[in-house]
């Protein structure tokens, strides 16, 4: 095996497939995120939830808002419900781990919070659990996906937004996964604090 090679197919591959989401994602981040900083400059906050590589990225959500960005500004309220192993642990053995992030939101979530919710194949139970109690409770959801979006894609309703990473590689996904959240921190820090200079 050429190990060059096939290590350029991966650059390749992850080239081409930002080219084709730079085509159908901004404007639909672009609104999500609109929303999110409206919820929290009306004083909700950001939950995010999701497993593995996910849950990783959910912990770069929040602590990029809860710190900082690319600016000095205040920190803005986000919680990654994927760290605290107390919680997770207690409602994995009382309960079932489809539980681990729905428990949470409901104990912690407020009509005008938003949930984060990303599976990069659309059907993490757990996930899917979390959004429906997000959704029971009045949250708005920003549904982070890929391949087809699996059942994520048909619980959004008219105040969530859906952003689906229409390719079949985990890896390639969770590539763009991080591109839109660091997206997402931008339109917030822009929206609530103005254009960086």
């Amino acid at each position: 095996m050429d190990l060059t090679a096939h290590l350029k197919a991966h650059f390749d591959e992850g080239v081409e497939l930002r080219l084709r989401m730079a085509q159908t994602l901004p404007r639909e981040i672009a609104r999500a995120g609109e929303a999110l900083a409206a919820a929290i400059r009306a004083g909700g906050k950001a939950l995010a939830c999701g497993n593995g590589g996910s849950a990783a990225d959910c912990q770069h959500f929040a602590a990029e808002l809860v710190g900082r960005f690319e600016r000095e500004r205040p920190g803005m309220p986000a919680i990654a419900l994927t760290v605290d192993s107390s919680a997770l642990t207690a409602i994995a053995n009382d309960y079932d781990f489809d539980r681990v992030f729905s428990k949470q939101v409901e104990a912690l979530g407020r009509p005008g919070d938003m949930l984060l919710a990303i599976s990069t194949s659309g059907n993490s139970r757990n996930v899917v659990e979390a959004m429906k109690a997000a959704q029971a409770k009045g949250l708005a959801v920003i549904a982070l996906t890929g391949r087809d979006g699996g059942a994520m894609a048909k619980m959004v309703r008219a105040n969530d937004f859906h952003l689906n990473v229409s390719h079949p590689r985990t890896m390639r996904v969770q590539e763009i996964h991080l591109l839109v959240i660091h997206c997402l921190c931008e339109v917030v820090d822009n929206v609530i604090y103005g254009e960086k200079k």
